[in-house]
């Protein structure tokens, strides 16, 4: 029977191990570097991106602002009409109202001077 040797691990000497560390420090290293500028890329990019959304917001809601000025301006100009128009009415009513009054007291007098020939007679 043949005793079966156990193989011997392989040392590995101090300088292996100082190659081996800083080789894969240096590939992480490397890997956060491109993570790092791919993500600084993509801020870069977001706020570019938003920085033009925030323009256009902005000039929509300018036009915006400028149809309801516009709006506004000739919801006044109707209403100013309007309130000529009212006051026109108004003075017109009054004027008819005074016509009246003053054809209802010349029949009131003309009455009262037949009533005094009729009494005085």
């Amino acid at each position: 029977m043949a005793t079966a040797r156990k193989k011997a691990a392989k040392k590995k000497s101090p300088a292996t191990n100082r190659k081996a560390a800083a080789s894969k420090r240096s590939a992480l290293i490397a890997r956060l570097k491109t993570d790092l500028k791919a993500t600084k890329e993509a801020l870069q990019a977001a706020t570019k991106g938003a920085r033009i959304e925030i323009k256009l917001t902005k000039s929509a809601a300018k036009a915006e602002m400028a149809v309801l000025k516009d709006q506004l301006a000739e919801a006044r100009k109707r209403e100013q009409a309007l309130m000529k128009l009212g006051e026109k009415k108004a003075r017109m009513m009054l004027a008819a109202g005074e016509r009246w009054e003053r054809q209802q007291l010349v029949k009131i007098r003309k009455m009262v001077k037949k009533t005094r020939r009729k009494v005085g007679a």
